[in-house]
């Protein structure tokens, strides 16, 4: 078998062995154990200065689309609006949303990311008004809060996830999230209804409200001014009225006639009636003929007496008591002077019969008359004032269709009123077309473990050292062993010394 030499004669390769590898690391052990040391005081450094401190909130934001939302119009019933699938460009959108430098500017401030009086040294090259290098700072701290912030669209879903962490108190990641994702969803609903509709709607109903009650105060005001409360009805009523007082009229009006013709007939039957008749006739001698004219003027001056003291010297019976106490009277003067013959006569019942009812047809032409010219005096008031219960109809009608007008109005607007009451009240409860599905929690631990850092660490630092005394190593030109230098140089070594002999 050839020797070590031989075969490094002959150029061929020399076996590597363990003490090869390893005699490196103990040439060069001063540099393995500061590298290595360096590298793990690093590493616990930064486990317990930094990842014992480093906090991460997370939260999770699910796109979806099932709120319907009525459109907003001024008709009684809105229409729905249909919902769409969501699309990727929806989602990316809400991405684009969620970094928007306008909600990350108040996330900012109502989470104080930046202390009121923090101070570092590049506030040197800021500006000395306080409020304005507050601002400023706000500012810095906003664009470097858009890149920490991370927001990632899952690829085959509709979730988003927003991860912040920062060093620092546990509750200032979770404030973050919590503040942005409020300021997300009012945002979002901002922009999914119009603004403004609420109050425009209970502008409407108030103003409405106001004109129902003006409207009302008005028709109470017309029938406390007119004296009336329901002209339309009493219009009817009066309408009713008129024409039965326009039927009686007609009827009077046809009975006048009526009785005047019956008293014309009776006027003319009177006059070819006689009023009296002849009942007996008696030849008596004069002075029998004295007694008997006499006994009948004295019967008869009673009986006018006796009809004297009932009746009005106009009446009838007492006015032919009179005419029979002149004849009787004639007669007796006609007797003195010559021999009559006894007559002895009656009244004559037709006569009689026709005259009364002269007398009862024209007392009942006067009735009749004076009850025509009341109902034709009625029948003009009802007239005029049926002219002035239509115009009152005519007003209270108007006024009645403003202050109904009025009144679906206001119920109209109330209505729309409850119902963005209600967008509303489901707005604040975020139901809308984007939920928190994981809402961002304040962290108990840090994201990563400081032993685990160390371990971390520790695999580090071996890894280090050993690569630094390798490197060390490589860049050190001088010859260590006898077969270095006959390898390097080509030339014999004669002799060699022990470091430790030497």
């Amino acid at each position: 078998m050839k020797n070590e030499r031989e075969k490094r004669a002959e150029g061929a390769m020399p076996e590597i062995t363990l003490r090869d590898v390893t005699a490196p690391l103990f040439r060069h052990k001063k540099a393995l154990i500061i590298s290595f040391c360096t590298v793990f005081v690093l590493a616990t450094v930064v486990a317990w200065a930094w990842a014992a401190r480093y906090y991460q909130a997370s939260m999770q934001v699910v796109v979806e689309q099932d709120r319907s939302d009525p459109a907003i119009t001024a008709a009684q019933v809105a229409n729905v609006n249909n919902n769409k699938p969501i699309t990727l460009d929806q989602v990316t959108s809400e991405v684009a949303l969620l970094q928007g430098e306008d909600m990350l500017r108040k996330v900012v401030s109502t989470c104080q990311l930046v202390e009121p009086d923090s101070w570092s040294v590049t506030d040197i090259f800021l500006p000395s008004d306080k409020a304005q290098r507050q601002a400023i700072k706000e500012e810095s701290t906003m664009r470097s809060l858009s890149k920490k912030i991370k927001v990632e669209a899952a690829t085959t879903s509709d979730v988003i996830d927003v991860k912040y962490g920062r060093v620092g108190e546990p509750e200032k990641p979770a404030c973050v999230l919590q503040t942005l994702g409020k300021l997300y969803l009012e945002k979002h609903l901002l922009l999914q209804r119009p603004a403004g509709s609420s109050d425009f709607f209970a502008q409407e109903t108030e103003k409405y409200h106001r004109a129902l009650e003006a409207s009302e105060k008005r028709l109470t005001d017309f029938s406390k001014t007119e004296k009336v409360a329901a002209p339309d009805i009493l219009r009817g009523d009066m309408a009713q009225q008129l024409a039965m007082s326009e039927a009686n009229l007609y009827q009077t009006q046809q009975a006048i006639a009526a009785d005047q013709k019956r008293i014309d007939n009776v006027k003319a039957q009177l006059a070819a009636t006689p009023a009296r008749s002849n009942t007996s006739e008696v030849s008596n001698a004069s002075f029998l003929l004295m007694q008997n004219l006499q006994a009948e003027l004295l019967a008869a001056q009673v009986k006018r007496t006796q009809l004297a003291l009932k009746f009005d010297p106009t009446y009838p019976l007492v006015k032919e008591a009179d005419e029979e106490i002149a004849e009787t009277k004639d007669a007796i003067a006609k007797a003195e002077q010559a021999k009559y013959v006894n007559t002895t006569t009656d009244r004559d019942p037709t006569y009689e019969f026709l005259r009364q009812d002269e007398a009862k047809t024209e007392a009942d032409l006067a009735a009749q008359r004076a009850s025509a010219a009341a109902l034709v005096g009625s029948i003009r008031g009802m007239q005029t004032e049926m002219v002035k219960l239509d115009g009152q109809a005519v007003t209270q009608a108007a006024l009645q269709r403003e202050a109904k007008a009025d009144e679906g109005n206001y119920l109209l607007y109330l209505g729309k009123r409850e119902q963005e009451r209600t967008s509303d009240a489901l707005d604040l409860k975020r139901i809308a077309n984007v939920a928190i599905a994981v809402p961002a929690v304040t962290p108990l631990l840090p994201k990563y473990s400081p032993f685990l850092v160390m371990l971390l660490g520790l695999f580090a630092a071996g890894f280090v050292a050993i690569a630094s005394a390798y490197v060390m190593e490589y860049l050190d030109p001088s010859f260590r062993t006898p077969q270095e230098v006959s390898e390097t140089l080509r030339i014999p070594v004669l002799a060699t010394m022990p470091k430790k002999a030497a």
